[in-house]
C-alpha cells in the first residue's frame, strides 16, 4: 500500500514580532496561506522496523537532520509503531528559503502515515505533535489561512485571500533563521504591520486591500544583513508586482499580480539575475 500527501509552501502575507520571551523564543503574530508549489511524498511500509528517506535531490540530509525523518520518528514512538516506514521525498520547494518546505514536508509525514498506519488520530493531535517539530508544521498540517500567534503554534482560521498570481523568487543565498530572530531587536522596533487591516481587507475579498497591508518586521534585519534580498524586492515592485514582501525570515521574495498580462515582463524580469524564480496561484 503506498500513500501520496502533497506539501505545499507557506508565505507570510503579514509577520510581527511582539517581543522576546522567557523561553527563547518569540512572541509572533503572523498571517499565513498556502500557495501552489509544493514536494510531493509517497509513503509504504517497510517489513523491518525502520526508516528509510530518499529524494531526487542531493543536496537535502536523508537522516535524523531531516524535518520528515522526525515526524515519522515521533509518530512511530509515540504511538507504538512497530513497522517501518520508506519515505521518497520529491523537492519542488527551495530549501533554506523561508517559504516552510521543511515544516510543510513533516506536516505531510504527520498526515500520511496517520492514514498508512490507521492511527485515526485528530487533526487537533497532530498539530500538537507538528508543534514539537517545529513552529510552523501545526500550520501546514491544517492549510488553508490562518493568525498564527504565539510562537506560530496557537492557530486561528480566517478568510482566504482573493485569487491572485504569486511570483516566487529566491535568490542563491541561505538565510539561517535563527540568525535573523538573533540580530532582531523586538523591543527597538519602530512600526509594526496591522492584523486588524489586513484581516479586513481578507474579511472584504480586497486585493488593493491586502497588497497595502503586507508588512514583515524580519525585513529589518534580512534587507541589511543581505542585499541581494533589497535589490529582489526592489526590482519585483519596479517590474509592476501589485504588492511585495520577504516570506519569512527570507530570503524568498514573492510578488502578488492581479493581472495575468504583467507576469511575463516580471518573470522574465527577474529570470535575468535570479535563478530560482516560480508563478503560482494562492492555494484557496
Amino acid at each position: 500500500m503506498k500513500i501520496y500527501e502533497k506539501a505545499p509552501a507557506k508565505i507570510n502575507l503579514l509577520l510581527d514580532v511582539l517581543r522576546k520571551r522567557e523561553d527563547g523564543y518569540h512572541e509572533v503574530e503572523m498571517i499565513m496561506t498556502m500557495v501552489d508549489l509544493a514536494d510531493r511524498l509517497e509513503m509504504s511500509e517497510l517489513p523491518r522496523d525502520t526508516i528509510i528517506i530518499s529524494s531526487q535531490v542531493g543536496y537535502i540530509p536523508l537522516d535524523e537532520k531531516n524535518l520528515a525523518f522526525q515526524a515519522a520518528r515521533l509518530i512511530k514512538e509515540r504511538y507504538e509503531v512497530q513497522q517501518g516506514v520508506y519515505i521518497h521525498l520529491d523537492k519542488k520547494i527551495p530549501v533554506a528559503a523561508g517559504l516552510a518546505g521543511g515544516s510543510s514536508d513533516a506536516a505531510a509525514t504527520l498526515r500520511g502515515l496517520n492514514r498508512l498506519w490507521r492511527l485515526n488520530i485528530p487533526e487537533e493531535e497532530l498539530c500538537a505533535l507538528g508543534a514539537e517539530l517545529g513552529s510552523d508544521v501545526p500550520f501546514c498540517v491544517t492549510g488553508g489561512t490562518a493568525l498564527a500567534s504565539g510562537r506560530g503554534e496557537k492557530l486561528e482560521p480566517i478568510n482566504c485571500p482573493p485569487q491572485c498570481w504569486v511570483v516566487l523568487a529566491k535568490p542563491p543565498i541561505n538565510v539561517s533563521t535563527a540568525d535573523v530572530y538573533g540580530r532582531l531587536r523586538a523591543n527597538e522596533l519602530k512600526t509594526h504591520p496591522s492584523i486588524a487591516g489586513m484581516r479586513k481587507a481578507l474579511a472584504r475579498g480586497s486585493f488593493h486591500e491586502m497588497c497595502g497591508n503586507l508588512g514583515n518586521v524580519l525585513e529589518t534585519v534580512t534587507l541589511e544583513l543581505y542585499p541581494e534580498v533589497r535589490q529582489l524586492k526592489e526590482s519585483m515592485i519596479r517590474l509592476g508586482a501589485d504588492g511585495v514582501l520577504m516570506s519569512g525570515s527570507g530570503p524568498t521574495v514573492f510578488g502578488l499580480v492581479s493581472k495575468e498580462a504583467k507576469l511575463a515582463r516580471i518573470y522574465n524580469g527577474l529570470r535575468g539575475f535570479c535563478k530560482e524564480v516560480y508563478v503560482v496561484r494562492m492555494l484557496t
